[in-house]
């Protein structure tokens, strides 16, 4: 048991433990109910969008052959041959020679093909349109299927939904959409020398961080949380919270109790529960190093760090791709890092060779060149989180980076 306590992982032999995970349940929602959920199946258009010929531009359809050549000192003169009415059909066909007036998205009359722009017309007092720009065929026009095509790919099974989204799935008549279940993440805090916002804290206690921290990460991850809030440093207490937690949750979450002080007893009632196992405890990366991953009872249980910072960052590098996983968000998705850029380091930068570091980095300068400043690595110290714009990543086989070097930084 104690071997299986000390084992410590690489970062990415970690990760891969992790996200060895199967996805949770699925449901069928509502489309319009769907933003940030993830498609539990491929979805296809069952229609062309648009499903006629419509107006890019408020103007007047015409055929474009008549107006070729047209120009302001030698414009096209068409009859003006009646206006389209948005939301209803346009039955009158256009004859050559002919204009109709028409407002971005009506439907385009039978026999046109192009769209003048209202700002290179006239309209004359005997009913003719001065045309003094010509326009080639379907110029102005958004054609059927142009946005998509009946039975083109819409989404892939595995995309957590956006806003803009939605949209697109209301907009080819998709009114419901079968999506995973949102997974079940309880938050367990722990540690005697945790206080309350409004409480003055003692010598050796402090106020309540990771917890608030972390709740609203999972809410961002797509989780269903259920916060047990700070449990003392009892063995009884905090087995009857995770047993409870256990039962409800698809994944627990224990903040603090991971570090080898003589209080710290997430071990020992971990274990407690049937089919327990500890994975490792520990991970070769600074800050947050003694993490804990475990399964009880089937499900997996995550310990974070005590320190702020170590909880934070352990969270975004591991625990969040977890939850996504649990989520259902594609295995691809997970691979990547939400948004990246490329700064050079105003400073050297040290590291420990057989570790992987991530350093608190802001940025400054322009766009073209910016410039990442570290800051200090304490991880007890959760304003170099706050005042931090991403973090840099130093490889386990480097020994740090130098000033002036180009790196990626990793955005929060």
């Amino acid at each position: 048991m104690a071997q299986t306590f000390f084992k410590v992982l690489a970062p990415q032999d970690a990760l891969q433990l992790l996200l060895s995970v199967e996805p949770v349940g699925t449901e069928r929602i509502a489309s319009v109910k769907g933003r940030a959920r993830v498609l539990a199946e491929d979805l296809y258009s069952a229609v062309d969008l648009p499903h006629f010929h419509r107006a890019a531009m408020d103007g007047y359809a015409v055929k474009a052959k008549d107006t070729f050549g047209a120009s302001q000192s030698l414009p096209a003169y068409l009859k003006l041959a009646g206006v389209v009415e948005m939301g209803k059909e346009a039955a009158q066909p256009l004859a050559t020679g002919e204009a109709i007036r028409i407002s971005t998205g009506g439907m385009m009359p039978p026999e046109s093909d192009a769209v003048v722009m209202v700002e290179y017309t006239d309209e004359t007092s005997s009913g003719l349109v001065e045309i003094h720009r010509g326009v080639s065929p379907w110029q102005n026009v958004i054609q059927i299927g142009d946005d998509i095509k009946q039975g083109e790919l819409v989404f892939k099974k595995g995309r957590r939904l956006r806003a803009h989204d939605l949209g697109a799935l209301t907009g080819v008549g998709i009114s419901s959409v079968a999506v995973y279940k949102q997974p079940r993440i309880a938050l367990i805090s722990t540690g005697d020398e945790i206080v309350d916002a409004d409480t003055v804290p003692l010598p050796g206690q402090v106020r309540n961080i990771n917890q608030h921290s972390l709740a609203g990460l999972i809410e961002e991850c797509g989780g269903a949380l259920k916060d047990w809030g700070v449990i003392r440093d009892d063995r009884a207490a905090l087995q009857q919270a995770v047993g409870a937690a256990l039962e409800w949750a698809d994944v627990v979450l224990l903040s603090g109790g991971s570090s080898m002080g003589a209080k710290d007893i997430a071990l020992e009632t971990i274990l407690s529960f049937p089919d327990s196992e500890f994975i490792f405890h520990g991970i070769s990366i600074a800050p947050g190093k003694p993490t804990i991953f475990a399964k009880a009872c089937g499900k997996p249980i995550l310990g974070l760090p005590g320190y702020p910072v170590s909880a934070l960052v352990i969270f975004d590098l591991f625990a969040a791709p977890l939850i996504r996983r649990l989520g259902g968000e594609s295995m691809d998705a997970l691979g990547r890092f939400t948004k990246t850029v490329k700064a050079k380091l105003k400073t050297n930068i040290a590291s420990q060779i057989g570790r992987e570091d991530y350093v608190r980095v802001t940025l400054d300068g322009t766009p073209d060149q910016l410039m990442a400043t570290p800051l200090p690595s304490k991880s007890g110290a959760i304003f170099t989180l706050v005042k931090a714009d991403g973090m840099v990543r130093i490889e386990m086989n480097q020994d740090g980076l130098e000033q002036g070097e180009e790196v990626e930084v990793i955005l929060f």
